[in-house]
């Protein structure tokens, strides 16, 4: 999926491209988007409004139905994790599945062939934002699956926004230890295991990683090991 995201193209060729990469693990469904925050209130209508679409790979149809126009303004428990800025998430984390006050929101979903859907989230210079949507005809994923597609994407998503305006910045110098730092971040070590493998305190790990991070402009971990894919660092 990765190599997916990084192919030259357009952003729609690449968006396909991933889709294509990631039907293996029972990706049935794609948008993604560019777009500048609202300057006003966030509601599913100021969200919209901001357009910026890529690509949406979807049943035909599927755009502007009444299932569509349902979880896209009168039930869209996505705003929540828009405005906490989250860069990785499932959409089942604000819509429960078995909560039955989202029933009518999961069936609206399941005409698009989406029994789960993954969000990967960018977030860049003047308030950019880059989202993909991968939906998937499952609810269950076998340990650490999802967390993978969803790094995964947030290459795409990086990809994307370099795409829309190609940025204007110097090249990022890592040091030695940074770089090694958030590459084990990228292999899902955790600090303390950092630590260990770099011989130096778990503090001092979290430190580099932080530096790493900083230097990157990401907003999370997730977002510097993206962005460390994108300029080809690993």
């Amino acid at each position: 999926m990765i190599e997916a995201a990084l192919a030259e193209g357009s952003p729609a060729e690449i968006s396909a491209g991933f889709l294509h990469a990631a039907r293996a693990a029972g990706a049935s469904y794609l948008q993604t988007r560019v777009y500048r925050r609202p300057g006003v209130p966030l509601t599913s209508a100021t969200h919209w409004a901001a357009g910026g679409l890529v690509s949406r790979i979807a049943p035909p149809d599927w755009a502007g139905s009444a299932a569509f126009n349902y979880i896209c303004f009168e039930k869209n428990p996505l705003l929540a994790a828009i405005r906490e800025s989250r860069t990785r998430y499932r959409f089942g984390d604000f819509a429960p599945q078995e909560d039955r006050a989202f029933g009518e929101y999961w069936e609206a979903m399941s005409e698009a062939g989406m029994a789960e859907a993954l969000c990967a989230t960018s977030y860049g210079a003047g308030g950019k934002i880059a989202s993909l949507h991968l939906g998937v005809t499952h609810r269950d994923f076998v340990k650490g699956e999802a967390e993978a597609i969803q790094r995964a994407g947030l290459v795409l998503t990086e990809r994307l926004i370099d795409l829309a305006e190609p940025p204007a910045r110097e090249d990022v110098t890592l040091s030695v230890r940074e770089h090694d730092a958030l590459r084990y971040v990228a292999d899902g070590k955790t600090d303390w295991e950092i630590g260990v493998i770099l011989g130096v305190s778990q503090s001092t790990a979290r430190f580099h990683i932080d530096n790493a991070r900083r230097k990157l402009g990401a907003v999370n971990r997730a977002q510097a090991v993206a962005r460390m894919a994108v300029r080809r660092l690993i």
